[in-house]
């Protein structure tokens, strides 16, 4: 564990020891007289963390941090590729991009983030409801716009390097997916108590009516074998994990979103980019809320029959539809398209994309730690992983339901 994921774990337990941890940091790093620093613990902060630091001439300023245990990637952050792109991106003042000391500095900015503004919607706070959605379908015009200009040919050599890979395919060969779900391993479920994850990943699954076919174990086998770096295609610039905590939003007249964070920003796949702004904006609150979620949930499990039957209400706000829709039918469909139509789109491009769906729900945290998650979340985040990754028979997934529209569409 080095010095960032140190702090990003400490941060929750001991703030105080963590901030003076990062001063010590920063001076080393970045040779900055630093004063003070205060860390801002989020719910959004799964693998990060941020917060405000003072230099001893008053000068206040933002941090942030991605942290990535077991990383392969060599060197974080290509803002100024964002910005060559014509991405609106925010420029960091100073940037240290050496693995283990990825770090950024900016200017204080006082916007919200989109994630803090669509979590007050959905808890009953309509202010920015119309603005955020006209600022939503700007941005993802003007993502599909700078999709267009940059798409070209990526050789699988050159795909191999992309830092994207880190959210994905590196996080189930790398020794996240042994550390959270190896061999001796257990988790606690609601009605069954503590079971091992062996026998997690080796049944199948009835959710909500919705059959699968396949076990966990099923889909991550697959999901090697697609998401594996070195494969040639078409590629963009593309931001990498522009979930709604990576993205500002800033009223005004237009209002508009702001990028920051770019620590997997790169030339890579669209279908790759496009992941987890899917997932995290519209499927993934219990992860960012689990004690806050669980006491609206209602889910059981039953494992008598040789697959287990699980019943839930958990739903997602129309908000959540609002970035869905948006995200698909502004950027996914006409990528689609433009991949098709260059000769260049795979012909397993669903299997693509729910592969890495599924690692957003099953590898961003670990279900089976239960001092983070409640069981009852752990069992809804293993529905997610099995929805996201996998074909429902019978009743629709929501996201089946989608991709369905989309294949539709082109």
């Amino acid at each position: 564990m080095n010095v960032l994921e140190h702090i990003q774990s400490l941060q929750f337990r001991d703030k105080p020891a963590a901030e003076a941890i990062l001063i010590s940091f920063i001076r080393d790093t970045f040779g900055l007289d630093v004063q003070s620093v205060e860390l801002r613990p989020l719910a959004v902060s799964l693998n990060s963390f941020n917060g405000f630091m003072t230099l001893e001439d008053g000068q206040r300023l933002f941090f942030k941090t991605h942290t990535e245990p077991s990383s392969v990637i060599g060197e974080y952050y290509h803002a100024s590729a964002l910005a060559e792109a014509g991405y609106p991106v925010l420029q960091p003042r100073y940037s240290s991009t050496e693995s283990g000391k990825q770090f950024l500095i900016y200017d204080v900015i006082s916007d919200p983030s989109v994630f803090d503004v669509a979590w007050g919607i959905e808890n009953g706070d309509p202010t920015h409801r119309e603005g955020l959605t006209r600022a939503q379908n700007a941005a993802d015009d003007e993502l599909w716009t700078i999709y267009l200009h940059t798409f070209e040919p990526q050789s699988a050599e050159d795909a191999a390097h992309a830092p994207v890979h880190q959210l994905f395919y590196h996080r189930l060969t790398g020794g996240r997916l042994d550390q959270f779900y190896g061999d001796g391993v257990h988790i606690t479920l609601p009605g069954v108590g503590e079971i091992s994850i062996r026998t997690v990943r080796s049944t199948h699954w009835a959710i909500n009516g919705q059959v699968y076919d396949e076990t966990l174990n099923d889909i991550i086998e697959r999901a090697i074998r697609l998401l594996n770096p070195s494969q040639a295609g078409l590629s963009i610039v593309g931001h990498g994990d522009a979930h709604n905590g990576n993205v500002f939003y800033q009223s005004g007249n237009p209002p508009h979103m702001l990028y920051f964070d770019p620590a997997f920003a790169g030339r890579h796949s669209p279908l790759l980019d496009l992941t987890k702004p899917l997932f995290h904006n519209v499927f993934a609150m219990w992860m960012y809320f689990p004690r806050e979620i669980t006491a609206k949930l209602h889910i059981s499990l039953d494992t008598k029959r040789s697959v287990w039957e699980v019943q839930h209400n958990y739903t997602v706000h129309s908000i959540r539809h609002m970035f869905l829709n948006s995200k698909v039918n502004r950027v996914l469909i006409p990528a689609l398209r433009e991949m098709r139509s260059r000769e260049m789109l795979p012909l397993n491009w669903r299997e693509i994309l729910k592969a890495s769906l599924f690692c957003c729900p099953f590898l961003t945290m670990n279900l089976s730690d239960a001092v983070k998650f409640p069981p009852e979340i752990s069992l809804l985040g293993l529905c997610m992983a099995v929805e996201m990754g996998a074909e429902s028979g019978e009743h629709r997934s929501i996201i089946d339901q989608t991709l369905d529209e989309v294949e539709r569409a082109l």
